[in-house]
């Protein structure tokens, strides 16, 4: 992931990062999670799966470039197929398209994780 990214931005631009991620990973949950939980078809439930673990994975900041790909593929999947709620996906695609190129931002497991990490080599004597 470090190599993706030189930094994990901070200040203003990791909480628009932040607000995007939360944003779009809410839709996705909310959009996307009745069809899991309620009997349908197994098209639906299959479509339906990636598409809620890739907004849990973006909520929580983890894997943030894969998750915002696979959530662009799949949206603008679905919009060529002229499914429902084709501005919601075509919103939806287009941020996390845009997260993926971005980064998910100071404020994610993929920072704590993969960010540049300080290390102390100075010995300390009484």
């Amino acid at each position: 992931m470090r190599r993706l990214y030189s930094t994990f931005a901070g200040g203003w631009p990791g909480i628009g990062l932040l607000v995007m991620r939360l944003v779009v990973g809410s839709v996705l949950l909310a959009d996307k999670s009745p069809n899991l939980v309620s009997p349908s078809s197994l098209h639906l439930t299959l479509t339906s799966a990636p598409l809620a673990l890739s907004g849990l994975l973006l909520v929580a900041g983890l894997w943030t470039p894969v998750a915002g790909a696979i959530v662009a593929a799949m949206e603008i999947s679905q919009i060529v197929r002229a499914d429902e709620h084709p501005l919601v996906g075509l919103l939806a695609g287009t941020i996390a398209a845009a997260l993926a190129m971005l980064g998910p931002g100071r404020w994610s497991v993929d920072a704590r994780l993969f960010g540049w990490k300080r290390i102390d080599t100075a010995l300390q004597t009484k």
